[in-house]
Order: C-alpha cells, then structure tokens, then sequence
C-alpha cells in the first residue's frame, strides 16, 4: 500500500465521524457490546490501543459489530502492526512515525494514521506522502497536511479543534468511560457516542 493510498483510506475513516473513541479495553468480554453501542451512537471508527493484554481480542471482537470500522492504536513495532492485521484492524494510528513502522505498515496494507508532534515531523511524513496524520496539539500552518489531534481532547474543547480547517476529526477516550465499562451501561455510551457524533466540523 503507498503512503498516498494509506492517506485517501485514512482520510474517509476520518470523515465517518467527527470523534474517534480511543479505546483502552482490559477484557473482551464486553468488546462487541461496547462498540455496537459506539457505531448506534453515530461513532464507527473506533481505535483499540494496543496498551493492554487484550487489546488484540477486544479488536477480534469488535471487527464482528457491523458498521464499525476498527482500527489499531499505539503501533509501536513491525510485531504490532503484524498482529493487528491478523486481529482484523482495519486501520493503525501511532504516536510517531518511524522508517520501520511505516515501512511494515506499507508492507502489510494498512493504513496508518501517523503522528506528528511538530511542523517538521509532519513535513518528512508529507515528503513521504502521508497527507493525513494524528497531530497534538494541532496548530502548524501546513495547510497541505489534515489532521486528527489527539491526546487532552475533551467535550470542552473538540469543537475547537473541529473548526480549524485542517481538521477532519478528532479523537477522545471521554465517549468510553471507564466506569460505563465496566457498569455495561451501553446505553451511556451510546448516548456518549450521540453527543460527539452531533459535533460541528
């Protein structure tokens, strides 16, 4: 897969919704509920962090829920893209971006959403061919380059970020409370999902 290709994918998983729950799941038991009742609630593309043991089930299981789109998150190692592959990710989002990763992640047909963290990070990823990447904090003047910021994005703050016009999502843990989890209140989260799947662009 070329980088340009990866970017066109990225940029329609973008556009489902205007927030991307950031999923960090201890079990799967709960995994398919959980985001059947994200993609009710308006948010299909949903990021499983790579953070815990069963991170690589709970993508098995969320890749069942029709509607969604899963993807992979924290992909560190050419490992972890493998697996997420086979896990049935249909997209990976990483914190950086090295030679390796996006190699691996070419090699293997998925499509990375890679970070930047500053203008010349984003630069080399725009040479490379990457035009949509996960920035935080959002705020270089590249207007070729679209973004998805991450990290410290809350209800507060998502329509700011939202209105910039190189925004195309953004991504939150706030739609997927710990505590909803493990209540298996998906009501909650779908209500949650409704909330942030109605935020202006």
């Amino acid at each position: 897969m070329t980088p340009e290709h990866a970017s066109e994918l990225n940029r329609k998983i973008c556009l489902l919704a205007p927030v991307i729950p950031v999923l960090v799941i201890d079990s799967a038991t709960t995994a398919e509920a959980l985001a059947a009742a994200l993609v009710r609630g308006g948010l299909p593309a949903l990021e499983v962090t790579l953070r815990t043991p069963a991170a690589l089930d709970v993508i098995r299981e969320m890749a069942k829920v029709e509607g969604g789109v899963v993807g992979a998150g924290t992909l560190l190692t050419t490992k972890d893209v493998e697996n997420a592959k086979a896990a049935g990710a249909k997209f990976g989002v990483a914190p950086g971006a090295t030679d390796r990763l996006l190699d691996a992640c070419e090699a293997n047909d998925l499509p990375l959403l890679p970070g930047s963290a500053t203008a010349t990070e984003a630069m080399r990823l725009l040479e490379r061919g990457y035009t949509v990447q996960k920035f935080f904090p959002i705020g270089a003047p590249i207007p070729q380059v679209s973004f998805c910021p991450t990290g410290g994005v809350s209800p507060r703050n998502a329509g700011d970020y939202l209105s910039l016009s190189n925004v195309l999502c953004v991504g939150g843990s706030w739609v997927s409370p710990q505590d909803l989890i493990a209540a298996e209140d998906w009501k909650g989260i779908e209500t949650l999902a409704s909330a942030a799947a109605a935020l202006a662009r």
